[in-house]
């Protein structure tokens, strides 16, 4: 059976484990620490899915203030691990996340997910996410 609770410093080495599947390496010390800031903030949330005690999924959400726009959930990262997709554990989180926005008395969740992971457009779709527009991302680095 599958239980959702809040993240914790505590999950750092499996979440950081989790991320290489998406693609991200990072490090105990690096993972724990955004954690923490994660915990503090009144405008993030994250849990993490466990079955045994065992972590197999994240989720992180945070509130999103636009001048243009409502504000909304944005879903900053999820994953499921490799060997455990398709038993409805990303859906389980994506509630938890829904649950937390409607505390918050936000409507929307919104999530931007890389052009290449078809897999998980169809997981979105199938969910009831609807694509509204696909863009380019930039970034460069503070001074």
């Amino acid at each position: 059976m599958v239980q959702i609770r809040e993240i914790s410093e505590k999950d750092a080495e499996s979440v950081a484990t989790l991320s290489t599947q998406l693609g991200y390496e990072s490090n105990i010390k690096e993972t724990s620490a955004r954690i923490k800031r994660i915990n503090k903030s009144n405008e993030n949330c994250a849990f993490v899915a466990l079955i045994d005690d065992k972590v197999l999924g994240w989720i992180h959400g945070f509130y999103t203030l636009r001048i243009e726009s409502d504000p909304f959930v944005e879903i900053g990262g999820l994953i499921v691990d490799e060997n455990y997709r398709n038993l409805k554990i990303g859906k389980q989180l994506i509630e938890q996340v829904n649950l937390w926005a409607k505390k918050h008395q936000v409507k929307k969740l919104k999530v931007r997910c890389n052009i290449k992971r078809a897999e998980s457009h169809r997981f979105y779709e199938q969910i009831g996410f609807k694509e509204n527009k696909r863009q380019i991302a930039f970034e460069m680095n503070a001074v």
